[in-house]
């Protein structure tokens, strides 16, 4: 690490000269493996600290003085935190509830360097112990979405025929009776399908992905996008082997969500209401 002023300490580093001994790095580490022996001592890490590190990047963003530097990012790397861009409360009630599930879209593709950015912002979702363990497949051509469209079809009528009761209760049979009369609920005619997915049978790397999907919506809706869960889409990926043939995700990759994107037909100029939360207090 660069000049004399910071104490390299194997995985991050002190700068002497900023460093007010306060202890909010200590207190702050998920992981807690930052000690301060005493008031005239620099954080330090605690015996084989190292190993346990997740490289969360709590100890440099919580530092008021930039003091703290990891060796995977320097604090000057890291940009300070602009409070006054934060949504008042009211603006983030007003925003949270004014997102819908768009299932109507313009025939307009939406710019690969958007698709990027929500993806760029996603990202930054949490996940178990930092993995961060999300891949992303983006479908980019409506032709394509169309043709996966299809493929959960042919997965609903084997499931129709073999009386699954899940087709029943869901009623595949619209579904399917829509799509023979040339329209998609399936994948609504969305001009893009963004799938997270990640190693299979590890039920952290599931969560992860649908935090990430969840993130990846409401920055669509900041974009001025329409996106819409894809579950039959989802379903079919889990259980139908030409889907998962399609989409030709990495050995020991599941899909774990799809979301629909693409810029909404209609505009919307009302809050509905929705039913009181269920609590419990104790």
């Amino acid at each position: 690490m660069p000049n004399e002023r910071k104490r390299n300490l194997s995985i991050f580093t002190v700068d002497t000269d900023k460093c007010k001994r306060d202890g909010i790095c200590v207190s702050d580490c998920p992981a807690q493996i930052i000690q301060l022996k005493d008031e005239r001592s620099l954080p330090e890490l605690i015996p084989g600290g190292a190993e346990y590190c997740i490289n969360c990047g709590h100890c440099v963003a919580v530092c008021p003085h930039g003091a703290i530097s990891l060796k995977t990012m320097a604090s000057e790397q890291c940009p300070p935190v602009d409070r006054a861009t934060f949504p008042t409360q009211r603006q983030m009630d007003h925003f949270l509830r004014s997102r819908r599930s768009i299932r109507v879209y313009k025939d307009k593709p939406v710019d690969r360097e958007i698709l990027a950015s929500l993806i760029d912002v996603a990202r930054y979702a949490p996940s178990g112990h930092n993995y961060q363990p999300v891949h992303w497949l983006v479908i980019q051509e409506r032709a394509e979405t169309k043709r996966l469209s299809g493929i959960v079809i042919d997965w609903m009528r084997l499931m129709i025929e073999t009386k699954w009761p899940v087709a029943q209760d869901m009623h595949f049979d619209r579904v399917v009776h829509a799509w023979e009369s040339q329209v998609d609920r399936v994948l609504r005619d969305a001009p893009h399908l963004i799938v997270a997915h990640g190693p299979s049978g590890l039920s952290h790397v599931q969560t992860a992905c649908i935090i990430a999907l969840a993130h990846l919506e409401l920055a669509a809706h900041s974009f001025g996008l329409g996106a819409c869960w894809a579950g039959y889409f989802n379903s079919a990926a889990n259980f139908h082997k030409p889907m998962q043939q399609a989409l030709s995700l990495p050995e020991n990759h599941q899909c774990y969500g799809g979301m629909m994107v693409g810029y909404a037909k209609n505009k919307y100029h009302r809050l509905p209401l929705r039913n009181e939360a269920k609590i419990e207090w104790r």
